[in-house]
């Protein structure tokens, strides 16, 4: 077979740099699935939108002074997702369980964020959830449905309970939200008005300060934190969002060895006409990535 080894391979890896599963420290996947989205559809493409865009951009980041190439990511390729949401947070449970389990980093590509929920499912002890969302997401329900992408923050807080839920970037709720996250000691709500109109710096060293007892953080990353200047192609836009300098400030700024998986929701590729959002879930990415194999290497 050395010549269909030579001669053929796989359309499309993350960044287009593959290591083996043994040699990485990274197992990307990607889960395409958009089954309870209400308002704009099509974050089931995602995944390959997204693996699209790595393809097409540099891959060194003057952040980090790492390029991606040295990153030890595997690309699993995606889920094989069910048509039963419960069925779907199960598998990518049981695949983040294989991942941790061999001592490496699962990263997940979406679709909605819903699937957030099976993810932190997998995670042993204590932990903190960090969110970057213009949402809140944690409605009792939402058009008669219990879980689904409006309401699986509470879920989450209700059933898998991390020590710590940490939602970033809000700007877009219902009185239900913010009267439960009152009667809550668990959940802090950062505004996007604060990151814009405060020094970010101070309210980064906030957000740190409420994380200094964890020793396992997962975050995920709603691509509709950022204003729909910057990442149009989402499944719920709100105005008034942050800038992708201004996520990539707070969100690398919190990732330390702490970091246990995190995961890239809710870009909706038929609206992408520029193929922007795809293009910074991509950067994003690749900013996370070299961020911590920088750290990693300090440690070494």
């Amino acid at each position: 077979m050395k010549n269909l080894d030579l001669f053929t391979s796989a359309t499309m890896f993350f960044s287009g740099f593959q290591r083996t599963l043994k040699e990485a420290e990274y197992v990307l996947f990607g889960v395409p699935f958009d089954f309870t989205s209400t308002y704009r559809v099509g974050a089931r493409f995602a995944p390959a939108a997204i693996r699209e865009a790595s393809l097409n951009i540099e891959t060194y980041s003057f952040r980090s002074g790492i390029d991606i190439e040295e990153v030890r990511v595997h690309d699993a390729g995606d889920l094989h997702i069910s048509g039963n949401l419960v069925e779907t947070l199960k598998r990518i449970k049981l695949v983040c369980e294989d991942i941790f389990e061999s001592g490496k980093k699962p990263v997940m590509i979406g679709g909605e964020h819903t699937i957030t929920f099976g993810a932190v499912r997998s995670i042993k002890g204590d932990f903190a959830l960090v969110s970057f969302d213009a949402h809140l997401d944690l409605r009792s329900e939402y058009m008669d449905e219990r879980l689904c992408h409006a309401t699986f923050m509470r879920r989450i807080n209700e059933e898998i309970k991390p020590r710590k839920i940490i939602e970033i970037g809000t700007r877009a709720v219902c009185k239900e939200e913010l009267e439960y996250v009152a009667n809550t000691d668990n959940i802090i709500c950062v505004t996007s008005q604060r990151i814009l109109n405060s020094d970010r710096k101070d309210v980064l060293e906030e957000i740190k300060s409420s994380l200094d007892t964890y020793d396992k953080i997962y975050v995920t990353i709603d691509m509709d934190v950022l204003d729909p200047a910057f990442a149009p192609a989402v499944q719920n836009p709100e105005p008034e969002g942050i800038s992708v300098s201004a996520l990539l400030d707070v969100l690398l700024g919190l990732c330390d060895q702490r970091l246990v998986g995190f995961d890239v929701v809710e870009v909706a590729p038929p609206y992408d006409g520029s193929g922007i959002t795809a293009i910074c879930a991509a950067k994003i990415i690749f900013e996370v990535l070299s961020h911590l194999h920088r750290i990693s290497n300090m440690r070494q």
